[in-house]
Order: C-alpha cells, then sequence, then structure tokens
C-alpha cells in the first residue's frame, strides 16, 4: 500500500509537471529566456548559430569517456562526442581505455588519433592496473594535473551518442546558479524495440526518468545519477570527496555525498542521449544484480552520514525511508517472496488466504502506473508484470547480497553491447550526406569516423588468427582421420547460434508455480490458478533463456 501511494503520487505531481509546463530554465545571460520575451529555444539557436552577442557562456569543459573492450561501440561514441558544438579550445576529451584486450586498446587508440589529427583536443588513456573499475577510471583521470584548469566534465558511456547541441543545452544552466552541482539528461534508446526483452525494459526506464528522475529533480533536487550523459561541477565532485571505489554504484554514491553537502541537481527530460539496452537476458540479469546489490551496499556505508549531516529532516525521511528503504530493499522483498514463496504454498496450505486485492488490483495498479510514460507500450502490460515478477528472484538475491556484504555483490562485468547504436542513425546521416553533397548545409552532420589505419591493423589480425585458426583444424582433422580412416566426415561452414543458457533459480521457481497452479486448478480456486499458471509459464521460458537474443 505505502509503496501504491508512493507511485500515485509520483505520478500525480509528474502530471501537474506537464500540464504547468514547469522545467529548468537557462538564465538569459547564458543564451535562456530574456526577461523581454523571447523564448529560451531560439536564444540557444542563436547561440548554436553564431548570431548571439560576445558574452556567451563557454567556460572550460572536460569530457570523460569511460570504456573497457567496447569494441562494439566505440567507434560511434568517440565520433559523436568529437563532433559536439563547443570552442575546441574551451573543450578536452579523455578516452579512459580499460581495455585488457590489445586489439581493441590498438583500436580505440586509432580511433582517437585520427579525432585528434583532425584539430579536436582528445587524448587517449589506458591504466596498466584495472583497479576499482570505472569508479578507480574516473578517479584516476580527475588526478591529472591539468584537470584544474576545467569547471566542469560531462560523463558518455562508452555507447551513449550525445548530439552536438548537447553541451550549450546543459552546461549553461549551472551559470547564475553556484549551488548547482549536476545536471542530468534523459537516456534514449536506439534499440527498444529490437526484442521483447528491450521492450519491457524500456516500459521501466521511461518512468524512471520521465516519473522518478523528472519529479525528484523538480520537487527534491536529488535524484541518483545515472552514471553517464551528465555534467558535473568539478568542485561539487572536489567538495564530495571525489570518485570513490567502495561500491559498485559509484555515481549513486557520488550523488548522495553530493545531495548531503547541500549541492543541487538538475534533470532535463528534453535533452536525451541515445545509448543501447541489453538485448539477452544474461546480460540484463548482470546488470540488474549491479544496480540492486550497490545500493545496499551504499546504504550501509553512508547511513550514519546522512544522519549526521546538515540537511533538513524530511530530505533525511526521503532518502532512507523512500529512496533506499521503499524502492531498493522493500519492493525487490515483497515482490519476491509474495508472488515468488508465499502465493503459491498458499495452495498447499488450506487454512491460508490471500485477498484477490493483493495478487491481483494492487499488482495491476502499479503495472498501469509504470506504463504511463510510455503508452506506446500498453499491449505489454500483462507479459511486463510477469517478467518483473520474475526478475525479482534476481533483485532479491543481489539486494541480500549487497545487504550482507555477500562476494557477488562486488562483481562488476561490463554489460555486453550489440553494436546497434552504429546503424540506423549513421546509415541516415551518410544517405543525407551523399544526396546534399552539391548542397551548403546550413549546420554540421554527424558522420560515423572509420579509423582507416586501426581497420586495416584489425583485418590483418583477423587474417592471421582465421589462418592459425584453419592450420589447427587441418591439424585436428589430419589426427581424426589418421584414427579413423574408414569413417567420413561432415563439415560445416554454417555458424553456430550460441546455446541457450541453462537459468536453474527460474526453473526451480517454475516448477514450484505450476504446481500449485496444478493444485489450484484441483481445488477450484479461480484466479489464483491463473496467476500461477501464467507466472509458471514466464518462469519456465526465462529459466529456459527463451526471452531475448543469446549471445555468446
Amino acid at each position: 500500500m505505502v509503496q501504491s501511494v508512493d507511485r500515485i503520487v509520483q505520478c500525480l505531481a509528474c502530471f501537474w509537471i506537464k500540464i504547468r509546463g514547469i522545467k529548468p530554465r537557462i538564465p538569459a545571460s547564458a543564451g535562456g529566456k530574456p526577461r523581454g520575451g523571447t523564448t529560451g529555444r531560439k536564444r540557444v539557436d542563436d547561440v548554436e548559430n553564431g548570431d548571439a552577442d560576445d558574452d556567451r557562456y563557454f567556460p572550460m569543459v572536460l569530457v570523460q569517456m569511460p570504456m573497457c573492450n567496447e569494441k562494439e561501440v566505440y567507434e560511434t561514441s568517440i565520433s559523436h562526442v568529437c563532433q559536439m558544438d563547443w570552442p575546441r579550445d574551451r573543450l578536452l576529451i579523455q578516452v579512459l581505455d580499460d581495455s585488457d584486450d590489445e586489439v581493441c586498446q590498438m583500436l580505440i587508440k586509432a580511433e582517437v588519433t585520427k579525432w585528434s589529427q583532425r584539430g579536436v583536443n582528445v587524448i587517449y588513456r589506458h591504466r596498466l592496473s584495472r583497479t576499482g573499475y570505472k569508479a578507480g577510471n574516473l578517479k584516476s583521470a580527475m588526478a591529472c594535473d591539468y584537470v584544474k584548469d576545467y569547471e566542469f566534465v560531462a560523463i558518455f558511456d562508452a555507447d551513449f551518442q550525445p548530439n552536438p547541441d548537447f553541451l550549450k543545452l546543459t552546461v549553461p544552466h549551472f551559470k547564475e546558479n553556484p549551488e548547482l552541482g549536476l545536471v542530468q539528461a534523459r537516456w534514449s534508446f536506439v534499440n527498444k524495440d529490437e526484442n521483447l526483452l528491450t521492450r519491457l525494459q524500456n516500459i521501466n526506464l521511461c518512468f524512471h526518468f520521465e516519473v522518478e528522475q523528472q519529479v525528484n529533480g523538480v520537487y527534491l533536487n536529488f535524484f541518483g545519477f545515472n552514471g553517464t550523459a551528465g555534467v558535473w561541477r568539478i568542485k561539487a565532485l572536489e567538495d564530495s570527496g571525489g570518485w570513490m571505489e567502495r561500491t559498485t554504484v559509484e555515481d549513486m554514491d557520488i550523488a548522495v555525498r553530493a545531495h548531503l553537502n547541500g549541492w543541487k541537481f538538475i534533470f532535463l527530460n528534453d535533452v536525451k542521449v541515445l545509448c543501447e539496452l541489453p538485448e539477452s537476458y544474461e546480460a540484463y540479469r548482470k546488470q540488474q544484480h549491479r544496480w540492486h546489490s550497490g545500493p545496499m551496499q551504499l546504504f550501509r556505508l553512508c547511513i550514519p552520514t546522512v544522519f549526521r549531516s546538515k540537511i533538513p529532516f524530511w530530505k533525511k525521511a526521503n532518502l532512507v525511508m523512500l529512496f533506499f528503504l521503499l524502492r531498493k530493499l522493500v519492493l525487490p522483498f515483497y515482490s519476491f517472496t509474495l508472488f515468488c514463496v508465499i502465493l503459491p504454498l498458499t495452495m498447499f496450505v488450506p487454512e491460508a488466504e490471500l485477498p484477490i486485492w493483493v495478487i491481483c488490483y494492487i499488482p495491476v495498479l502499479m503495472s498501469i502506473l509504470n506504463i504511463l510514460p510510455a503508452p506506446k507500450s500498453f499491449p505489454f502490460i500483462i507479459p511486463y508484470l510477469l517478467f518483473e515478477n520474475t526478475m525479482s528472484v534476481t533483485k532479491f538475491n543481489a539486494m541480500v547480497s549487497g545487504l550482507f556484504q555477500l562476494g557477488s555483490s562486488y562483481e562488476w562485468i561490463v554489460t555486453k553491447k550489440a553494436g546497434r547504436t552504429s546503424s540506423a542513425s549513421d546509415i541516415l546521416a551518410l544517405a543525407e550526406a551523399d544526396a546534399h553533397a552539391h548542397a551548403p548545409a546550413p549546420a554540421a552532420k554527424l558522420v560515423r569516423g572509420v579509423s582507416e589505419g586501426g581497420l586495416q591493423e584489425w583485418g590483418r589480425l583477423r587474417e592471421q588468427e582465421a589462418a592459425e585458426w584453419a592450420n589447427k583444424e587441418d591439424a585436428a582433422a589430419a589426427l581424426a582421420a589418421a584414427a579413423a580412416p574408414a569413417t567420413p566426415k561432415k563439415s560445416s561452414n554454417k555458424a553456430k547460434k550460441p546455446p541457450n543458457r541453462i537459468f536453474k533459480k527460474e526453473l526451480a521457481l517454475a516448477c514450484l508455480l505450476l504446481t500449485a497452479a496444478t493444485r489450484s486448478l484441483l481445488s477450484k480456486q479461480g484466479l489464483h490458478f491463473y496467476f500461477l499458471l501464467f507466472q509458471g509459464v514466464t518462469f519456465l521460458a526465462v529459466g529456459l533463456d527463451l526471452i531475448g537474443e543469446q549471445v555468446s
């Protein structure tokens, strides 16, 4: 009931924001809406087109791109960041490569060299020891001597594609607002319609950005930093202790510490940055484990600091009761224990009974509220409800792991990318460039960078690997022929599809739920039977890895 009230209040607040048109405004002196009445959008366009006065706001900005073995997406991401519209003498791009794959290192370095030769102020940085994962990477980069010359830092993960005007739509918010520490942009997904798994993820993340982030940004000046597609005031980072390696959610960690130190946050729902959703259940499962174990680690570490901080009591209560306990701890515990344990067990205990509103009305209400920010996904409301209950197993396990600091809570596995961020947008850009080859372009177009030297070296290494593999296959075939000369061996050049993985926890719960459904059918319990049946089938499909793509 508390969770339902929380969701209803957030949705009503989001609706009020839409009706009233409440959103952060760029100061007039920084290119925003002047007091005379010209719209903020027009003023930003004037700045972009170079028609504004000479007092335009162009502070020193550092852009950091942490990545690790991102062979599928590094090229598109670097090319988009290097084409951002900002004075080159006031912009420095750090490509922070933690890759342990030498081929990937070479390709990223070649891409950085290519853009550097084109006049972009971009440098390649590689650590010898990958300690602290992403937090350690960012911490190491911030220790460089030249960072003291910069006032703001923008962060983009390896699969993010910012538009050229990203900095002009975010950085001006800091002017005349010395208490502002973070400006966070919204994510948009290039592959949200790729399969059922990405569609269901899109529902959750749309609610997260449209409702949670926007409402908390407007009324609380606080929300969890998303780790990417945001701009920090470097002074706020330093004042809050900088990046720490103590949890796997370094982004939430720095956001909580900055909030406790009095820094304010702004969320820009209209500024969107393209990125990629995980397309396989294995990748999504690992991502969700990290996203739900890390907050519990952080909760243990920061709870004394919260009570010692000087922020108002109601902000402390919101941080502890709603941000951590309700949304990060109670919800996974409630979903798992109620729908995966208590409900099926009641089928075997005649004295136990759960009212219909507990297993039907409340879950349906929650699902409807979650799907409101993504109305096109309404046909998937039933699969979404069933899949969220299925994911509660992973989230509950992660929550327990983080709360009790088990070994799995310190695992950091880079989410597998399919590289779809480099398809549609690049094809459209190239087609448009070809169609208007002889026409003057009013603005710079995004083009996909191609590392010629890097690709040649990549091709040479691939040919060498293929030759070595062919020699191994020939040797193995010769040995097999010598051992059994009379037995012919069939060969196939077709690539084998990666095998489906088996998830034992999901399969075990599928057996429990289907057995409970059978028991419910025999006892004629109606609605309970249908819920248990469909939930059991969902667990079975997920346990057999039949949702999403298979990634080797």
